[in-house]
Formats: structure tokens, sequence, C-alpha cells
């Protein structure tokens, strides 16, 4: 089990984020917890300006849903290693998508940009609990073997 802190950001109208840093291709990142995310997604913008070529995305000729929108391009890209603390995943595939509307959010409450969420797949797969009063996020370094059941 790994702990892994994070911050509570105080949103504008009582809402809130909680951010963690992320280290992927050897440079740290700021990222949000998003039990509500059903996968984890990356900003394009962002990884194309930290280097990453932009025929290293698949594109998936889906159009995804969120983000006030339902028409928006989407790509996959499998990252080599994502490590939070000393957590970390390999060869991991996660959605890419144009989130500079977050990004602009962020900005004009003057807070740091995000290279993107933390969805679903990654929380339930490794068993996330998440700890408000210790802020604090802990994953099992194994994926659990889970059952689907209702």
């Amino acid at each position: 089990m790994h702990k892994i802190p994070f911050e509570r950001i105080n949103l504008q109208a009582d809402g809130y984020h909680i951010i963690t840093e992320v280290r992927l291709f050897d440079k740290t990142f700021k990222l949000v917890i998003d039990t509500g995310a059903s996968k984890t997604v990356l900003d394009k913008t962002t990884l194309l300006e930290s280097g990453i070529a932009e025929d290293n995305f698949e594109n998936t000729d889906i159009l995804s849903t969120g983000l006030g929108t339902n028409s928006m391009e989407s790509f996959m890209l499998t990252i080599p290693e994502i490590k939070l603390q000393d957590w970390n995943i390999k060869n991991f595939t996660v959605a890419v998508l144009d989130l500079s509307s977050i990004n602009f959010a962020y900005n004009q409450i003057g807070l740091e940009p995000v290279i993107g969420v933390l969805g679903g797949d990654i929380l339930q797969q490794y068993g996330a609990i998440i700890d408000y009063k210790k802020q604090t996020l802990t994953l099992n370094q194994r994926k659990l073997s889970l059952n689907n059941r209702r």
C-alpha cells in the first residue's frame, strides 16, 4: 500500500478539487484525482509541449463526452511509466483530450495548470482509498482482482 499526499484546492462556488503530483517522462506535473472520471485523461497540449511527438497519439475516431461537450476528438497514448510518489505503473494507456478549458479556468482563479485527471480505471483497479482528513490517496501496487458484483 502506497500513501500519496494530495492537496485540496478550493474553487469558486464552494467546490474543490484534490490535486497530487505525477511524474511522467521524467517531468513533474499536477494531476486532479477525479472519482467521477471513468478513465485517466491527459491534456494533449501539455504533452506536446513536453516533447511528446503528435504521431505517438493513436486516433480513436471516438468523440468523447464530458467537459461541457459531446464532440471532443480523443486519442490514446501508452505512457511508459506513471509515478505518484513511490507508486508506479508501467505501460499504461490513457486517453488524451484537449483539456485547455480546465486549465483556462484554473488560470482565471490563479491556480497552476494540470496535465490531466486520475480516473476510475486506476482508482478502482488499484483499490484507491481517499482519506480527506489526512489528505492521502492510498493505492495498492498490484491490481486488485475485482469481480463484477452488483
